[in-house]
């Protein structure tokens, strides 16, 4: 296998995503990021959406060089910024950019996507993350749109970088950009559906949906600045702790020393 080494001096841009080294999006993003560096992608090798932040700690993973700077990882998106990391660069790129995905990663569904989690591990590392989705929509896919705001703002972060364990979460209207709106992250109540279905020998097996979602509007939420035609652009940390919920907790009484009761 040939593995790619640093070029000196130059930027080093990893690319990954969840919807599988042969999709479309990757490459439009790969190949809108070349004039800023030297990019290399490295992404499962099959689709894994909605994989979320796993990482494959109990059976090997498989290295394939698919062609030119592109390889495939039989693993999560999350395995392929460590492999990438440790056996394809040999050491941390400049930027990681994640996606771009077949459909928005907004509001809550942040926790679920493989693509975002692509991006947060970057962060994790140290280096500044881009993840960016582009919204389902009837036709054919045109990345174009969405591959130009990746370079934009790929070409802004390689110059600025980012606050620590911090990384940006991109999200593209299908129909073309009205301009750029800087968003919170979306909240809904989410309903999920489990169909429950019957193999020819009787044993069941369940499908997991999506069910009704209401929006809770609040004027600076991703979901609605896609609904109005806006590039959304959320500042996301690895950082869940809800620091306004601390005094309460506090107010509950279990903080104590260890041994007394």
């Amino acid at each position: 296998m040939s593995l790619l080494y640093s070029v000196v001096g130059m930027t080093r841009i990893l690319v990954t995503n969840d919807d599988g080294v042969h999709s479309e999006g990757i490459r439009a993003l790969a190949d809108a990021l070349l004039p800023l560096g030297q990019v290399v992608v490295v992404a499962p090798s099959r689709e894994a959406s909605a994989i979320g932040h796993a990482l494959t700690l109990h059976h090997p993973l498989r290295l394939e060089h698919v062609r030119d700077s592109t390889y495939a990882l039989d693993g999560t998106p999350t395995d392929c910024v460590n492999i990438a990391v440790a056996s394809v660069l040999r050491g941390l790129p400049d930027l990681v950019v994640s996606g771009i995905n077949k459909g928005l990663n907004v509001g809550d569904d942040v926790t679920y996507s493989g693509t975002v989690s692509g991006a947060l591990e970057g962060a994790l590392l140290g280096v500044p993350a881009i993840a960016v989705s582009l919204q389902y929509g009837p036709g054919e896919w045109d990345f174009s749109d969405a591959a130009r705001v990746a370079r934009d703002v790929a070409e802004r972060v390689l110059a600025n970088g980012m606050p620590k364990r911090t990384f940006l979460n991109v999200n593209v209207p299908r129909v073309r950009p009205k301009g750029v709106r800087l968003t919170v992250q979306g909240a809904r109540n989410h309903a999920t559906t489990v169909t429950e279905r019957h193999d020819p020998r009787g044993r069941p097996y369940y499908w997991i949906g999506e069910g009704q979602d209401e929006w809770m509007p609040n004027g600076r939420s991703d979901y609605e600045a896609i609904r109005a035609g806006y590039v959304s652009l959320t500042p996301l940390q690895s950082d869940l702790t809800a620091h306004q919920a601390l005094e309460y907790i506090k107010g509950l009484g279990l903080e104590r020393d260890a041994g007394v009761e």
